[in-house]
């Protein structure tokens, strides 16, 4: 079989028609069903030209976008009706058909240029459920746009959107994929993404979408010209045991065709939807058979090498893209430059966070946060994403923090005490933080696919949504007087396992409107006149203080001075109970 890969498959738009190509090598013989009214009758069945290598094609003069139209493959031994891999819009999800997409959209004067990372704040999005004009339907592209006011004031820098490609059952949480090239039609479709992105742009948020390359489920994918091996899935999967992974069938990373059929996917992300980065889910199952297992033995050496394939692509189409790896094992190399044998990838999941935040939580161990808050990969604390919840850790068996924290209760006291200093931590770490859609006003349960958010609760936690905002600013830097939590250094200054604090002292080059001391209490006792050693003298001045009772009314705020430091670097504070205070050098 030749590894010969043409670029213009699926449809292309000429001036004198509609050119159509597919990779079909073991078909008997193909046609192109483009029927006008869109039913499939028999009528306007046109053949196409078998060239030789593996791919078919025909050029359509009076074909034209809205049009619906399959492939019929035959096999020798049955005709198979299938939609287009490429296609860039189906009818539906649930057995719709392929359609000619045009090629316009106004983007007007979009031009977007990402913050750098130390600037990014990540809010991650799932359009099924983040905003609904009808509480009876799903999200839509459209209804998430009415909320990014919102998110442009609440500090969010880029948003990542949860999988939008078109789903096997037409819900769910978009890793069910059953199209790669369409986007989901109960989303708003393709045009409905661009308004997406192009309305993001415009108040300066940039855009993440999750994509899946480590399983497909697709139907028509499955054994797609009729052939296939071991009982297995044909010409895009693996027929030996590579091709399983829990969730459906692994692409088949060696083969050349399938090869370049992920990279056009991420072409058609940074060229067609102008995204500003891509997540790939679960790296780990795409490079091991075993997923997390690091074991050599497992590895699938064609996913790494394609995985450098892709960060490149992504690198040349947007330099400022942020490529993100879904790897969760803690692996340097998945972040590591290709010169040195890395994928190349800009970040990854660091999935040992959430669970580390959880833990002290929980058992009142700031210890065991210590190595969450100073681990760093190849020198670079920015090649990490780090969360204290996600749609991963809020689900499968979980729930979202605060449900755990106190259930049944996700807005009570402990509740909002212990999300502060969860997300305090999460926005004062070196890394890129992410938030989780809701999370800011006390979003309930465990994440589904079903379950709108409470918009209510913006009212209801208002103070809540304000200590979010103060972090972001502090975060960003907005005021000029936290330079540090942007810089590249920390070091854990203080651990009390008697009284459960910690500090932690964050800088980029140090001095007065640079260095922050972060103090965290994560116990259930107030602790005045609480001795602290910093690590340099000079006035400091309480930035944050999340027992503040401007933050919620129940919250049991305790008086705290501004300290000046002298030469012996120690000083007191007063701690409320499960409490953070974010101090910066002022001289």
């Amino acid at each position: 079989m030749s590894h010969q890969v043409k670029k213009n498959l699926g449809v292309t738009l000429h001036k004198d028609g509609v050119e159509f190509r597919v990779w079909a090598p073991f078909a008997r013989n193909v046609k192109l069903l483009c029927p006008y009214l869109g039913v499939f009758d028999g009528s306007n069945i046109h053949d196409m030209l078998n060239e030789q290598d593996g791919y078919w094609s025909v050029l359509i003069k009076d074909a034209e976008p809205g049009q619906n139209y399959k492939f019929q493959i035959d096999t020798g031994n049955e005709l198979l009706n299938r939609n287009d891999p490429r296609g860039r819009v189906l009818t539906a999800s649930d057995n719709g058909v392929s359609v000619i997409a045009p090629h316009d959209f106004d983007w007007g004067d979009d031009i977007f240029i990402p913050t750098p990372p130390e600037q990014q704040v990540i809010y991650e999005l799932h359009i099924g459920t983040f905003s609904r004009r009808d509480p009876a339907t799903q999200g839509t592209f459209y209804d998430a746009i009415d909320k990014l006011d919102y998110l442009r004031d609440l500090g969010i820098t880029m948003v990542e959107l949860m999988p939008v490609t078109s789903m096997t059952f037409s819900n769910g949480w978009g890793y069910n994929v059953a199209d790669l090239f369409s986007i989901e039609n109960s989303y708003g479709g393709r045009h409905g993404l661009m308004e997406f992105v192009k309305a993001a742009h415009a108040r300066g948020i940039g855009v993440i979408v999750d994509v899946v390359y480590n399983h497909f489920l697709s139907s028509d994918l499955w054994r797609f010209d009729g052939w296939y091996e071991r009982d297995r899935g044909g010409i895009y999967f693996y027929n030996d045991e590579r091709g399983d992974t829990p969730w459906g069938s692994r692409p088949d990373y060696g083969r050349a065709e399938v090869r370049q059929f992920l990279a056009d996917n991420v072409v058609m992300w940074f060229n067609e939807f102008r995204v500003d980065g891509i997540r790939l889910d679960s790296t780990a199952y795409m490079r091991n058979t075993e997923g997390h297992n690091n074991d050599p033995a497992h590895d699938i050496g064609d996913a790494w090498t394609l995985m450098q394939e892709i960060t490149d692509v992504a690198h040349k189409i947007q330099p400022g893209a942020i490529v993100i790896a879904e790897d969760t094992s803690g692996n340097d190399f998945i972040t590591k430059h290709h010169n040195d044998g890395g994928c190349g990838f800009d970040a990854q999941w660091e999935l040992t966070f959430p669970h580390a935040i959880r833990t002290a939580l929980a058992f009142s161990a700031p210890t065991d946060i210590t190595q969450a808050i100073e681990h760093i990969y190849n020198g670079n604390p920015f090649e990490r994403i780090i969360f204290s919840d996600s749609h991963d850790t809020a689900a499968n068996g979980a729930k979202r923090i605060n449900e755990e924290i106190t259930p049944h209760h996700p807005g009570s006291l402990l509740a909002r005490q212990q999300l502060l200093v969860a997300n305090a931590i999460t926005l004062t770490t070196p890394g890129i933080p992410m938030l989780l859609q809701g999370q800011e006003f006390m979003q309930e349960g465990a994440f589904n696919d079903w379950q709108e958010l409470t918009w209510d609760n913006l009212a209801r936690y208002a103070g809540i949504v304000e200590a979010h905002k103060h972090l972001i600013q502090l975060r960003r830097n907005t005021y000029g007087d936290t330079a540090g939590l942007l810089g590249a250094s920390v070091a854990v200054i203080h651990q009390d396992t008697t009284n459960h604090v910690i500090a932690y002292h964050r800088w980029h080059n140090g001095g007065a409107g640079d260095d922050v001391i972060v103090v965290i209490n994560f116990s259930a006792q107030a602790l005045l006149d609480y001795r602290l050693t910093f690590p340099c003298d000079g006035s400091w001045s309480v930035r944050f203080n999340s027992s503040w009772r401007g933050y919620a009314d129940e919250f049991p705020e305790v008086e705290c001075s501004q300290p000046i430091i002298d030469e012996h670097t120690t000083t007191s504070l007063n701690l409320a109970p499960y409490v953070v205070l974010i101090l910066s050098r002022t001289q």
